[in-house]
Order: structure tokens, then sequence, then C-alpha cells
């Protein structure tokens, strides 16, 4: 016998990686000029030439046991040092580096601070809909509940604070806030922020228990136009900040991420060892020691974004020409597109069969009638594709 429910969710379909494994055989049959594949978030764009000097250099000076060996599991004290500067340089917060947790990538992250904070089967973690999809996972599989947040419409920079406050329980324990946003590319403005921290606060002292904020923010460098991540933990003392470098150093496959818990927070030693505790159980020993290594020289590095904002423009620019109702995205790199037909699973199909055209219907994001269109690819890949995006509205009949 094995984990019923374990299976269930190894079977579940994850509609990102079925169109992608279909568009990785359709290239095999027709080559990749032909196949119009936006599903992945996985930066197209080189990671900045100091980590591949860092690794070099790395890998010339220093013993190999040192480098490929273990590390203690809250990280290399330097590389945690480096991060905790970062933060304080750029935020004006006093970071210490025993604060930092290194984990392998900002799913762990989450999975460990979510578990820290499920002190009992059915504590629930709220979620803002539209919201990654793997949330509700992260937390079910956990003992939580998942609560969300309906949609505040429109360019979905705003956040249902009436609806959030109904949702509320005493077994609330956090809400995930992911700024800048997958899968609408949309920031959270600080007045909006702010008056979440209020409603938390009030919440807070009415059931007697701290509510966290977790920052989800692997995208917190990526965006465009001059706008500004605020950081949370200046907003709101009871914030727990999941991080990675996959976006920002274009290293998704080295899966190296941190937590933050300020030492300001409410119960803040219990819930570092918490998280720690957590990360064991998950199987966790260290983050890669290579790449420790690699963000203590380069935490403070930051990407080249001409690529991503001029295929945001191209993308933005030239769907809205053809009659699609699109937000524009303050950063990350997705464009949040409603269906012209209203069914975005009809739209995505269509797109897929007869054009070759993958996009992501928005309703596992919890907020059906929209794609998710990934612009981290070629630019040529885009051009391509107008002529796809196109067919499929008049097909359509919109």
């Amino acid at each position: 016998m094995v984990n019923q429910e374990y299976k269930a969710l190894g079977n579940s379909p994850n509609v990102i990686r079925e169109l992608f494994m279909y568009g990785l055989e359709r290239k095999k049959k027709l080559g990749e000029e032909h196949v119009f594949d936006f599903t992945l978030g996985n930066p197209s764009i080189p990671a900045p030439e100091e980590v591949k000097t860092g690794i070099k250099t790395i890998l010339d000076t220093q013993e190999p046991l040192k480098v490929h060996g273990y590390s203690p599991s809250a990280g290399d004290p330097e590389a945690r040092e480096a991060v905790a500067a970062d933060l304080k340089s750029r935020f004006g917060v006093d970071v210490k580096g025993r604060e930092i947790f290194l984990t392998c990538g900002a799913a762990p992250a989450l999975i460990s601070v979510i578990k820290a904070l499920m002190p009992e089967k059915g504590s629930e973690i709220m979620v803002i809909a539209p919201f990654f999809m793997e949330y509700r996972p992260f937390i079910e599989s956990n003992g939580g509940k998942c609560v969300v947040v309906p949609p505040d419409m429109g360019d979905f920079r705003r956040i249902d604070l009436e609806a959030a406050e109904r949702l509320i329980s005493e077994k609330t324990q956090a809400i995930i806030v992911n700024s800048p946003n997958n899968p609408t590319g949309a920031v959270y403005p600080e007045d909006v922020l702010r008056a979440l921290a209020d409603l938390l606060e009030r919440k807070s002292a009415e059931f007697g228990h701290p509510i966290y904020i977790i920052a989800d923010e692997p995208y917190r460098e990526l965006v465009y136009d001059g706008v500004e991540v605020p950081f949370i933990p200046s907003l709101y003392k009871n914030t727990v900040v999941c991080y990675s470098y996959s976006k920002s150093l274009s290293l998704p496959g080295e899966r190296i991420g941190y937590v933050y818990v300020p030492s300001f927070a409410d119960d803040s030693e219990d819930l570092f060892n918490a998280v720690a505790g957590a990360a064991r159980i998950s199987g966790h020993i260290c983050a890669p020691t290579l790449f420790q290594k690699v963000i203590a020289a380069c935490a403070d590095k930051r990407p080249d974004l001409r690529a991503y904002d001029e295929n945001r423009r191209l993308l933005y620019d030239n769907l809205r020409k053809m009659g699609y109702e699109c937000v524009r995205p303050q950063g990350a790199f997705y464009l949040f597109v409603k269906a012209p037909n209203g069914d975005a699973n009809v739209f995505s199909e269509r797109a897929k069969l007869g054009h070759d055209l993958l996009v992501v219907p928005s309703d596992a994001f919890g907020c059906p009638g929209y794609l998710r269109v990934s612009y981290c690819v070629s630019k040529q890949t885009i051009i391509n594709s107008f002529p796809a995006f196109r067919a499929v509205m008049e097909e359509l009949g919109v």
C-alpha cells in the first residue's frame, strides 16, 4: 500500500507542466520555431557575469571539500551575512545573519514556514487570488486549510480587505502575499500593504495570537517603469520572507534561496527554530554549498532586465492592438490576458491543438477566465506567435 493522499497528488494534473511537456514533444516533431511555448517561468536572460566568474574562482581557489561538502544546516555563515548585509543596505532594516535560513529555493522555504506555522491540523493559511497554484498543496499536504481571498478584479493591485476580514478566523495563522505577483505581474502598493497590516494587527489582538504575513518574493528584483516593491517587514513586524535567486540571478536549477525571520517578529526565536525543524523533517541537510558560496559573493548583484522589458512591451502592445484585454505587468515576466471568449480552458485547448500556441488557463490560479502568458522567451518567439493569437481569436468568433 502507498499513501493515497500523495498518490492522488502525484496523479493530479499540473496544467503548466502538462502543456510544457506537450510542447517538448511538438518541438521534436515540428522544430522549435513552429511551437510558441509561453508556459514556464524559466528565466531566459543569462546570469550576471559576476555569477559565472564567481563560480570559476570558487572552483579554482577553494578546497573541494569546502566547495562540495556539507555546510551548517542553516547555511554557511558568510552567505547568511552577505544576504543580511544586502537586505540591510537596501531596505534600512537591521538584518542579522542569524535571522537567515538558507534553503533549496523558494518552494522549500515556503513549505518550511507553512509547516512551522501549523500548530494543529486544520490551521488556516490564507492566499490571495490569483495565486501560485502550488500554494494549495503546500498547505493542504501539511494538514492545513487553504482559505482563498477572492480577487480584486481590474489591475489586480488591490486586496479585497473586506472579504479577507470576513475569512479570518481564530485558526488563521498567516496570509501569503506574493508581490510582484505570479500570474498577474502586479505589485501591491504600500498603501494596500499598510491597510492589510492594520487588519492583521486588529485580528491578531482579537484572537490573541500573531497572524503572520508570508512574503513570497522570488520576483522582487523583476520590476519595470521605476516601480518599487515595498519591503513588507518594514510595514508589518510579523512578516516572514521567502526568497529565491532563481529569477533574479537566472539560477532556477541550482535551487538556492532563503527564509528571513526578523528578530523583531513575535516569537521569532521559536519560529526560526520551527522553520529549521520543519526543513529537517523534509529531508533538508543544507542548501547546495557551491551556490551558497556564489550567493556570498553575489548577493548584491541585480539582473539586466532590458530583454524582459522589451518582450513585455512587445507582447502587451501587440495583443492590445489585436483586441485582447491585458493587465499591464509591473513586475515578474507574466502577462495576464483576459480570455476573449470568456473560457480560458477552451481558448488554451484551441490554441494548443490548432496552432501550437501554449498558454496557461488561469483556473488553477484561483481566477478563471484569464490566460497566463510567460514572456521570458526569445523575442522571435513572441513575434512569430502573433498570427496564432490572431487566428485563435478569429476562430472563436470574437
